[in-house]
């Protein structure tokens, strides 16, 4: 290996010790786009990071930093290596992730990887010493600039559960949206709640960016309907929790009492590709508060068992294969999983403090960017209802799993309904079970004074990168004022 000339120091790999494939160098191509950054909890900024980027190219190669480097340059991660490149892997936009990409980023390894260009949002990122990250890409004349996602950061996501602030909750997405809920007056709502709208529309787009993929869906129903049981009697395997979960004093018995069902009303805010003939369709719901590696591995892993079913039915032999090209002008996967996201205030009801963490238009964004989901949607019922289950919009879902969760103290069972239809399932452990927003919050917590450090450090840097932003301004300027002079020299100006 021989040493790069970058303020680290760090090696490019030879042949044989590049972190993933291939080991050889690609030829570099204009349609083949490369980003990177820490990817710390897959929040809706990197997702429409990728997005953007995306739509530049026909491939997208993500490096992710190590953890090593993101601590020598910016701090302490609070997911780790494998756990960040899952959920870039799970970006419905991203080709592929590189782990342990430099800090600084490389020209040997973006050309190596057969990257012509570098994508970036507009604001500057510097290393250690406070020198911009892609000063080499950018001298090379081979850096883009995207957009970069206002109102959300993994240092904002940490000072809310450092400071327990409630102020993200929207208590309504269907009046956000509609521009009757929010701050500000009747006009700036309005202009809030359409953006708010065509973010949820761009991020309901295929793998490619550019064309509708997903189908998101708002479920109009009465609080009580949303939140409780809706069901007039306890199943037989109600889940029996430790007494500590008990005592949580955010939970009332009055919660338990069961209310009239609902049928609600569905209304489509996107509309994606739709069902595909064949096509099982997949209930699911969750929080999915700090969307990270223990939500996706369970929709992998939800996904990987109906495609070994179809499998089992023949649904890849080539034949199959010929026929739906033949009747939908293309092939298309066995599973179409739907989404349900519950509420901010429902989430909050059963779990108290400031959760969720994310609200639920940030968690909407998450969900939708994961390549295992079809469909979303918004305000599904914390406990499940023949009713709901009956009128989705795809009809009744051939089957509805969920992991095993035992946070909250029920004294019924959500998934009775879906059980006495028989299409419940089940989504064993996995190894990363216990990776959800509380596990996450934990880990700030016991390392509070690092975070605190490191949000006092990015404040500090802040500054720093506002005054490279600055310099870098002034000398586009300067540049371009002598472009202006030569041109006026040339024509006696």
């Amino acid at each position: 290996m021989i040493r790069r000339h970058s303020a680290k120091g760090e090696w490019i790999p030879s042949s044989g010790q590049w972190p993933v494939e291939p080991q050889d160098d690609v030829r570099v191509s204009n349609d083949r786009i490369w980003i990177d950054g820490c990817f710390d909890f897959s929040h809706h900024g990197h997702a429409g990071a990728m997005l953007q980027a995306r739509q530049l190219g026909s491939e997208l190669l993500v490096g992710v930093h190590s953890d090593e480097a993101i601590l020598e340059n910016k701090g302490p991660t609070v997911m780790r290596l494998d756990e960040r490149v899952m959920a870039v892997e799970a970006c419905r936009w991203a080709t592929r992730a590189i782990p342990k990409a430099p800090y600084v980023t490389s020209l040997p390894w973006i050309t190596h990887y057969g990257c012509q260009f570098v994508v970036h949002g507009d604001d500057i990122t510097s290393d250690s010493n406070g020198e911009d990250c892609y000063r080499f890409v950018k001298a090379a004349g081979r850096f883009k600039v995207v957009k970069r996602t206002p109102g959300i950061s993994t240092t904002d996501l940490v000072g809310r559960m450092l400071l327990c602030t409630k102020t993200h909750f929207i208590h309504s997405l269907e009046n956000m949206l509609a521009g009757e809920e929010g701050p500000g007056g009747e006009e700036e709502r309005k202009k809030t709640g359409e953006a708010m709208l065509q973010r949820i529309k761009d991020y309901a787009t295929d793998s490619s960016g550019l064309a509708p993929g997903c189908d998101v869906w708002y479920w109009h129903a009465s609080r009580p309907a949303k939140e409780r049981r809706t069901t007039q009697s306890s199943s037989s395997g109600e889940r029996r929790l430790s007494a500590g979960n008990h005592s949580n004093p955010h939970h009332h018995h009055h919660s338990h009492h069961a209310v009239k069902e609902e049928k609600g009303k569905f209304t489509r805010l996107v509309e994606g590709k739709g069902v595909k003939p064949g096509q099982a369709v997949i209930y699911v719901d969750g929080g999915w508060d700090l969307f990270s590696s223990g939500h996706i591995e369970f929709l992998r892993l939800v996904t990987q068992t109906e495609e070994d079913a179809a499998k089992d039915r023949g649904w890849y032999t080539d034949e199959a294969k010929k026929e739906r090209i033949e009747k939908a002008g293309e092939d298309y996967g066995p599973v179409f999983l739907v989404a349900g996201i519950h509420d901010d205030d429902v989430i909050n009801h059963w779990k108290g403090i400031n959760y969720p963490i994310m609200n639920i238009f940030e968690r909407g964004l998450c969900v939708l960017q994961c390549k295992y989901v079809h469909s979303v949607v918004f305000g599904s019922p914390f406990s499940l209802s023949k009713a709901f289950l009956l009128t989705l919009p795809y009809n009744t879902p051939v089957a509805v799993y969920h992991g095993i969760t035992s946070f909250m103290p029920l004294t019924y069972d959500p998934y009775a309904p879906a059980k006495s239809l028989n299409i419940y399932r089940e989504i064993e452990n996995h190894d990363f079970q216990n990776v959800n927003a509380g596990e996450i919050v934990e880990r700030i917590m016991k390392g509070r004074a690092m975070y605190e450090e490191r949000q006092r450090l990015k404040g500090e840097k802040g500054v720093t990168e506002e005054v490279e932003k600055r310099r870098q301004e002034l000398e586009k300027e300067a540049e371009r004022d002598k472009r202006r002079r030569e041109v006026e020299g040339q024509f006696g100006l």
